[in-house]
Protein backbone atom coordinates (compact mmCIF):
# COMPACT_ATOMS: atom_id res chain seq x y z
CA UNK A 1 0.00 0.00 0.00
CA UNK A 2 1.11 3.18 -1.51
CA UNK A 3 1.39 6.14 1.66
CA UNK A 4 0.40 9.13 -0.40
CA UNK A 5 1.89 12.13 1.48
CA UNK A 6 -0.96 15.18 2.43
CA UNK A 7 -0.26 18.35 0.24
CA UNK A 8 -1.22 20.24 3.40
CA UNK A 9 1.83 19.02 5.18
CA UNK A 10 4.09 19.54 1.85
CA UNK A 11 3.30 23.30 1.93
CA UNK A 12 5.65 25.61 3.37
CA UNK A 13 4.49 27.06 6.43
CA UNK A 14 3.65 30.82 6.29
CA UNK A 15 5.05 33.50 9.15
CA UNK A 16 4.17 36.74 9.68
CA UNK A 17 1.04 38.64 9.42
CA UNK A 18 -1.04 38.50 6.24
CA UNK A 19 -2.96 41.49 6.05
CA UNK A 20 -6.94 41.07 6.66
CA UNK A 21 -9.71 41.80 3.97
CA UNK A 22 -10.19 45.18 4.97
CA UNK A 23 -6.44 45.92 5.22
CA UNK A 24 -5.93 44.60 1.20
CA UNK A 25 -9.19 46.48 0.41
CA UNK A 26 -7.57 50.22 1.71
CA UNK A 27 -4.50 49.18 0.38
CA UNK A 28 -5.41 48.66 -3.11
CA UNK A 29 -7.55 51.31 -3.35
CA UNK A 30 -5.10 54.30 -1.83
CA UNK A 31 -3.39 53.23 -4.88
CA UNK A 32 -6.15 54.05 -6.92
CA UNK A 33 -6.32 57.35 -5.08
CA UNK A 34 -2.44 58.45 -4.58
CA UNK A 35 -1.05 58.05 -8.40
CA UNK A 36 -4.33 60.31 -9.70
CA UNK A 37 -3.51 62.80 -6.99
CA UNK A 38 0.12 62.54 -7.76
CA UNK A 39 -0.49 63.69 -12.01
CA UNK A 40 -3.00 66.41 -10.58
CA UNK A 41 0.06 67.48 -8.73
CA UNK A 42 2.40 66.98 -11.51
CA UNK A 43 0.01 68.42 -14.40
CA UNK A 44 -0.55 71.76 -11.93
CA UNK A 45 3.47 72.16 -11.94
CA UNK A 46 4.02 71.82 -15.64
CA UNK A 47 1.11 74.46 -16.24
CA UNK A 48 2.75 76.72 -13.44
CA UNK A 49 5.78 76.55 -15.77
CA UNK A 50 3.52 77.17 -18.67
CA UNK A 51 2.53 80.30 -16.83
CA UNK A 52 5.82 81.50 -16.05
CA UNK A 53 6.99 81.38 -19.32
CA UNK A 54 4.18 83.73 -20.37
CA UNK A 55 5.33 85.82 -17.86
CA UNK A 56 1.82 85.60 -15.49
CA UNK A 57 1.65 84.53 -11.84
CA UNK A 58 0.49 80.13 -11.30
CA UNK A 59 -0.50 81.06 -7.34
CA UNK A 60 -2.86 84.08 -9.08
CA UNK A 61 -4.41 82.08 -11.73
CA UNK A 62 -5.23 79.10 -9.08
CA UNK A 63 -6.24 81.54 -7.01
CA UNK A 64 -8.87 82.25 -9.42
CA UNK A 65 -10.01 78.95 -10.05
CA UNK A 66 -10.59 78.50 -6.05
CA UNK A 67 -12.66 82.11 -6.23
CA UNK A 68 -14.10 81.50 -9.85
CA UNK A 69 -15.49 77.61 -8.77
CA UNK A 70 -16.29 77.75 -5.34
CA UNK A 71 -15.15 81.25 -3.49
CA UNK A 72 -18.61 82.37 -3.44
CA UNK A 73 -22.42 81.23 -3.27
CA UNK A 74 -23.04 81.89 -7.28
CA UNK A 75 -19.18 80.69 -8.22
CA UNK A 76 -20.27 77.43 -6.29
CA UNK A 77 -23.81 77.25 -8.41
CA UNK A 78 -22.25 78.24 -11.52
CA UNK A 79 -19.72 74.99 -11.04
CA UNK A 80 -22.22 72.58 -9.97
CA UNK A 81 -24.97 73.79 -13.08
CA UNK A 82 -21.48 73.40 -15.36
CA UNK A 83 -20.97 69.71 -13.20
CA UNK A 84 -24.10 67.95 -14.33
CA UNK A 85 -22.90 67.56 -18.21
CA UNK A 86 -19.52 66.15 -17.08
CA UNK A 87 -20.78 63.37 -14.91
CA UNK A 88 -23.57 62.53 -17.42
CA UNK A 89 -20.61 62.48 -20.42
CA UNK A 90 -18.09 60.94 -17.84
CA UNK A 91 -20.50 58.24 -17.19
CA UNK A 92 -20.65 57.80 -21.28
CA UNK A 93 -16.91 57.37 -21.10
CA UNK A 94 -16.75 54.78 -17.51
CA UNK A 95 -19.20 52.36 -18.60
CA UNK A 96 -18.13 50.76 -21.86
CA UNK A 97 -14.58 51.09 -20.17
CA UNK A 98 -15.62 48.44 -18.06
CA UNK A 99 -16.06 45.84 -20.83
CA UNK A 100 -12.81 47.26 -22.68
CA UNK A 101 -13.61 49.58 -24.90
CA UNK A 102 -12.47 53.15 -25.26
CA UNK A 103 -15.37 55.54 -26.26
CA UNK A 104 -14.80 58.78 -26.69
CA UNK A 105 -18.29 59.66 -28.55
CA UNK A 106 -20.28 61.63 -25.97
CA UNK A 107 -19.52 64.45 -27.85
CA UNK A 108 -21.84 63.82 -30.42
CA UNK A 109 -24.71 62.16 -28.67
CA UNK A 110 -25.00 64.82 -26.59
CA UNK A 111 -25.54 67.02 -29.47
CA UNK A 112 -27.89 64.76 -31.49
CA UNK A 113 -29.81 64.04 -28.05
CA UNK A 114 -30.36 67.40 -27.45
CA UNK A 115 -31.42 67.89 -31.22
CA UNK A 116 -33.66 65.23 -30.75
CA UNK A 117 -35.09 66.60 -28.01
CA UNK A 118 -35.84 70.21 -29.48
CA UNK A 119 -37.11 68.39 -32.70
CA UNK A 120 -39.46 66.63 -30.90
CA UNK A 121 -40.91 69.61 -28.70
CA UNK A 122 -42.03 71.61 -31.96
CA UNK A 123 -45.05 69.94 -32.31
CA UNK A 124 -45.77 69.13 -28.53
CA UNK A 125 -45.07 72.86 -27.16
CA UNK A 126 -48.45 74.04 -27.14
CA UNK A 127 -50.82 71.28 -27.60
CA UNK A 128 -49.55 68.49 -24.12
CA UNK A 129 -49.07 69.75 -20.60
CA UNK A 130 -45.31 70.48 -20.21
CA UNK A 131 -44.10 67.11 -17.77
CA UNK A 132 -45.37 64.40 -20.25
CA UNK A 133 -43.72 66.69 -22.89
CA UNK A 134 -40.39 66.90 -20.93
CA UNK A 135 -40.53 62.96 -20.08
CA UNK A 136 -40.45 62.44 -23.76
CA UNK A 137 -38.12 64.91 -25.05
CA UNK A 138 -35.68 62.99 -22.43
CA UNK A 139 -36.43 59.52 -23.64
CA UNK A 140 -35.81 60.64 -27.45
CA UNK A 141 -32.38 62.03 -25.99
CA UNK A 142 -31.86 58.87 -24.69
CA UNK A 143 -32.96 56.73 -27.45
CA UNK A 144 -31.13 58.68 -30.55
CA UNK A 145 -27.77 58.75 -28.10
CA UNK A 146 -28.10 55.32 -26.88
CA UNK A 147 -28.61 54.24 -30.81
CA UNK A 148 -26.22 56.67 -32.20
CA UNK A 149 -23.12 55.52 -30.00
CA UNK A 150 -25.00 51.70 -30.56
CA UNK A 151 -23.71 52.02 -33.82
CA UNK A 152 -19.72 51.85 -32.69
CA UNK A 153 -20.46 49.18 -30.42
CA UNK A 154 -22.05 47.21 -33.10
CA UNK A 155 -19.11 47.90 -35.55
CA UNK A 156 -16.63 46.94 -33.01
CA UNK A 157 -18.62 43.91 -32.15
CA UNK A 158 -19.18 42.47 -36.21
CA UNK A 159 -16.30 44.00 -37.98
CA UNK A 160 -13.61 44.52 -35.69
CA UNK A 161 -13.92 48.49 -36.05
CA UNK A 162 -11.77 49.92 -33.39
CA UNK A 163 -14.55 51.60 -31.08
CA UNK A 164 -12.22 54.90 -30.46
CA UNK A 165 -11.43 55.73 -33.86
CA UNK A 166 -15.53 55.38 -34.80
CA UNK A 167 -16.78 57.01 -32.04
CA UNK A 168 -14.96 59.95 -32.70
CA UNK A 169 -15.84 59.95 -36.55
CA UNK A 170 -19.82 59.50 -35.47
CA UNK A 171 -18.86 62.76 -33.05
CA UNK A 172 -18.14 65.16 -35.99
CA UNK A 173 -20.73 63.33 -38.37
CA UNK A 174 -23.57 64.21 -35.46
CA UNK A 175 -22.66 67.71 -35.01
CA UNK A 176 -22.42 68.28 -38.61
CA UNK A 177 -26.31 66.44 -38.65
CA UNK A 178 -27.44 68.71 -36.51
CA UNK A 179 -26.13 71.87 -38.22
CA UNK A 180 -27.42 70.94 -41.21
CA UNK A 181 -31.18 70.78 -40.01
CA UNK A 182 -30.44 73.93 -37.60
CA UNK A 183 -29.31 75.78 -40.26
CA UNK A 184 -32.10 74.86 -43.17
CA UNK A 185 -35.20 72.94 -42.77
CA UNK A 186 -35.86 73.70 -39.01
CA UNK A 187 -34.59 77.06 -38.59
CA UNK A 188 -36.64 79.32 -36.60
CA UNK A 189 -36.61 82.52 -38.91
CA UNK A 190 -37.64 84.47 -36.08
CA UNK A 191 -34.11 84.53 -34.67
CA UNK A 192 -31.79 85.72 -37.43
CA UNK A 193 -29.07 85.93 -35.67
CA UNK A 194 -28.20 82.80 -34.62
CA UNK A 195 -29.53 79.15 -36.13
CA UNK A 196 -31.52 77.25 -34.00
CA UNK A 197 -34.50 75.62 -33.59
CA UNK A 198 -37.82 76.97 -32.12
CA UNK A 199 -38.17 77.90 -28.47
CA UNK A 200 -39.27 75.93 -25.79
CA UNK A 201 -40.75 78.67 -24.16
CA UNK A 202 -40.46 79.26 -20.33
CA UNK A 203 -43.50 76.84 -19.25
CA UNK A 204 -41.45 74.13 -20.90
CA UNK A 205 -38.26 74.44 -19.19
CA UNK A 206 -36.52 72.32 -17.01
CA UNK A 207 -36.92 73.78 -13.20
CA UNK A 208 -34.12 74.82 -10.84
CA UNK A 209 -33.68 72.49 -7.60
CA UNK A 210 -35.18 74.42 -4.85
CA UNK A 211 -33.14 76.84 -2.59
CA UNK A 212 -30.43 77.13 -6.00
CA UNK A 213 -29.90 78.24 -9.58
CA UNK A 214 -29.28 74.77 -10.59
CA UNK A 215 -31.43 72.84 -12.38
CA UNK A 216 -32.17 69.07 -11.78
CA UNK A 217 -29.74 67.65 -14.72
CA UNK A 218 -26.94 67.64 -11.38
CA UNK A 219 -29.48 65.50 -9.25
CA UNK A 220 -30.06 63.11 -12.43
CA UNK A 221 -26.36 62.74 -13.11
CA UNK A 222 -25.92 61.87 -8.78
CA UNK A 223 -28.98 59.18 -9.16
CA UNK A 224 -27.49 57.75 -12.31
CA UNK A 225 -24.10 57.75 -11.05
CA UNK A 226 -25.23 55.97 -8.17
CA UNK A 227 -27.62 53.33 -9.82
CA UNK A 228 -24.98 52.73 -12.63
CA UNK A 229 -22.41 51.96 -9.91
CA UNK A 230 -24.35 49.53 -8.87
CA UNK A 231 -25.15 48.17 -11.79
CA UNK A 232 -22.12 47.33 -12.65
CA UNK A 233 -20.18 45.93 -8.93
CA UNK A 234 -23.52 44.36 -7.41
CA UNK A 235 -25.49 42.42 -10.67
CA UNK A 236 -25.24 39.50 -12.49
CA UNK A 237 -24.82 42.11 -15.63
CA UNK A 238 -21.95 43.68 -14.41
CA UNK A 239 -20.16 40.85 -13.63
CA UNK A 240 -20.36 39.64 -16.88
CA UNK A 241 -19.06 42.66 -18.26
CA UNK A 242 -15.96 42.79 -16.16
CA UNK A 243 -15.59 38.95 -17.33
CA UNK A 244 -15.69 40.28 -21.15
CA UNK A 245 -13.33 43.19 -20.13
CA UNK A 246 -10.73 41.08 -18.41
CA UNK A 247 -10.60 38.09 -21.00
CA UNK A 248 -13.43 38.42 -23.55
CA UNK A 249 -12.09 34.60 -24.87
CA UNK A 250 -12.47 33.42 -21.74
CA UNK A 251 -16.06 34.84 -21.25
CA UNK A 252 -16.78 33.65 -24.98
CA UNK A 253 -15.62 29.88 -23.26
CA UNK A 254 -18.16 30.64 -20.73
CA UNK A 255 -20.91 30.72 -22.97
CA UNK A 256 -21.39 34.95 -22.15
CA UNK A 257 -22.48 36.85 -25.15
CA UNK A 258 -19.78 39.20 -25.40
CA UNK A 259 -21.50 40.57 -28.87
CA UNK A 260 -24.48 41.64 -26.81
CA UNK A 261 -22.72 42.81 -24.11
CA UNK A 262 -20.50 45.26 -25.68
CA UNK A 263 -23.47 46.79 -27.49
CA UNK A 264 -25.54 47.26 -25.00
CA UNK A 265 -22.66 49.05 -23.24
CA UNK A 266 -22.40 50.99 -25.87
CA UNK A 267 -25.94 51.96 -25.69
CA UNK A 268 -25.94 52.92 -22.55
CA UNK A 269 -23.27 55.26 -23.02
CA UNK A 270 -25.18 57.01 -25.49
CA UNK A 271 -28.17 57.19 -23.44
CA UNK A 272 -25.81 59.20 -20.80
CA UNK A 273 -24.47 61.62 -23.52
CA UNK A 274 -28.31 62.06 -24.37
CA UNK A 275 -29.37 62.85 -21.19
CA UNK A 276 -26.95 65.15 -20.98
CA UNK A 277 -27.96 66.61 -23.88
CA UNK A 278 -31.46 66.95 -22.82
CA UNK A 279 -30.52 68.80 -20.24
CA UNK A 280 -28.57 71.08 -21.94
CA UNK A 281 -31.47 71.93 -24.08
CA UNK A 282 -34.80 72.39 -21.57
CA UNK A 283 -32.54 73.90 -18.83
CA UNK A 284 -29.97 75.73 -20.45
CA UNK A 285 -30.09 76.71 -24.17
CA UNK A 286 -34.26 76.38 -24.26
CA UNK A 287 -33.52 75.33 -28.11
CA UNK A 288 -30.64 73.13 -29.69
CA UNK A 289 -27.93 75.21 -31.56
CA UNK A 290 -24.44 75.21 -32.10
CA UNK A 291 -23.74 76.28 -28.78
CA UNK A 292 -24.95 72.82 -27.70
CA UNK A 293 -21.26 71.89 -28.68
CA UNK A 294 -19.15 73.16 -25.80
CA UNK A 295 -17.09 70.34 -24.79
CA UNK A 296 -18.57 69.17 -22.31
CA UNK A 297 -18.24 65.07 -23.82
CA UNK A 298 -14.69 65.73 -24.72
CA UNK A 299 -13.60 66.68 -21.16
CA UNK A 300 -15.74 64.03 -19.42
CA UNK A 301 -13.01 61.84 -21.19
CA UNK A 302 -10.66 63.37 -18.78
CA UNK A 303 -12.98 63.51 -16.12
CA UNK A 304 -14.05 59.37 -16.62
CA UNK A 305 -10.02 58.60 -16.77
CA UNK A 306 -8.87 60.39 -13.44
CA UNK A 307 -11.94 59.17 -11.91
CA UNK A 308 -10.52 55.45 -13.07
CA UNK A 309 -14.05 54.47 -14.89
CA UNK A 310 -15.62 54.52 -11.50
CA UNK A 311 -19.31 55.44 -10.97
CA UNK A 312 -19.05 57.18 -8.16
CA UNK A 313 -16.14 58.53 -7.97
CA UNK A 314 -17.09 60.69 -11.20
CA UNK A 315 -19.25 62.84 -9.11
CA UNK A 316 -16.48 64.78 -7.17
CA UNK A 317 -13.79 64.41 -10.45
CA UNK A 318 -16.50 66.31 -12.14
CA UNK A 319 -17.06 69.19 -9.61
CA UNK A 320 -13.68 69.84 -9.66
CA UNK A 321 -13.55 69.82 -13.41
CA UNK A 322 -16.66 72.16 -13.46
CA UNK A 323 -14.93 74.66 -11.07
CA UNK A 324 -12.37 74.69 -13.27
CA UNK A 325 -14.68 75.51 -16.77
CA UNK A 326 -16.49 77.79 -14.66
CA UNK A 327 -13.59 79.71 -13.81
CA UNK A 328 -12.84 80.74 -17.27
CA UNK A 329 -14.70 83.69 -17.28
CA UNK A 330 -12.51 85.22 -13.85
CA UNK A 331 -9.12 84.10 -15.61
CA UNK A 332 -9.91 85.55 -18.65
CA UNK A 333 -11.00 89.46 -17.28
CA UNK A 334 -8.07 89.74 -14.49
CA UNK A 335 -5.29 87.93 -15.95
CA UNK A 336 -5.43 88.66 -19.99
CA UNK A 337 -5.49 85.26 -20.67
CA UNK A 338 -8.07 83.72 -22.99
CA UNK A 339 -10.74 81.70 -21.78
CA UNK A 340 -9.49 78.53 -23.57
CA UNK A 341 -6.26 78.06 -20.86
CA UNK A 342 -8.18 75.86 -19.23
CA UNK A 343 -8.49 73.89 -22.16
CA UNK A 344 -4.05 74.03 -21.92
CA UNK A 345 -4.36 72.33 -18.32
CA UNK A 346 -6.96 70.13 -19.24
CA UNK A 347 -5.08 68.68 -22.19
CA UNK A 348 -1.76 68.40 -19.67
CA UNK A 349 -4.04 66.79 -16.87
CA UNK A 350 -4.78 64.21 -19.62
CA UNK A 351 -1.44 63.44 -21.12
CA UNK A 352 0.08 63.32 -17.31
CA UNK A 353 -2.49 60.90 -16.20
CA UNK A 354 -2.07 58.55 -19.27
CA UNK A 355 1.67 58.38 -18.18
CA UNK A 356 1.42 57.69 -15.04
CA UNK A 357 -1.03 54.70 -15.47
CA UNK A 358 2.70 52.83 -16.08
CA UNK A 359 3.01 53.58 -12.24
CA UNK A 360 0.36 51.13 -10.92
CA UNK A 361 1.68 48.25 -9.27
CA UNK A 362 4.83 49.68 -8.77
CA UNK A 363 5.40 51.00 -5.51
CA UNK A 364 5.57 48.35 -2.61
CA UNK A 365 3.58 50.37 -0.45
CA UNK A 366 0.63 49.46 -2.28
CA UNK A 367 1.24 45.71 -2.85
CA UNK A 368 -0.16 43.08 -0.83
CA UNK A 369 1.74 40.00 -0.23
CA UNK A 370 1.96 37.11 2.35
CA UNK A 371 5.63 36.24 3.75
CA UNK A 372 6.75 32.31 2.76
CA UNK A 373 9.65 30.80 4.95
CA UNK A 374 11.84 29.26 2.41
CA UNK A 375 13.06 25.65 2.98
Amino acid sequence: MVNVPNPVALAPPVYGSVPGDLSVRIRRSAEYVAIPFFALAVSALLFSVFLLALGKSPLEFFQLVERGGFGTAFSLQNTLQRSAPLILTALAVAVPARIGLIMIGGEGALVLGGFAAAVLSIPMVGHLPPFPTLCLMATAAMVIGGGWVGIAGYLRHARGVNETISTLLLTYIGIAIMNFFVEGALRDLSNPNKPSTKPLGEAYMVGHIPGTDVHWGLAAGIVLAILLQILMSRTTFGFAVRVCGGNPRAALAQGLPVGKLIVLCAMISGACAGLAGFFEVAAIQGRANASLVAGYGFTGILVSFLARHNPVAIIPVALLFGGIVASGGLIERRMGLPDATVLVLQGLTFLVLLVSETLYGRFAIFRVTGTVERT
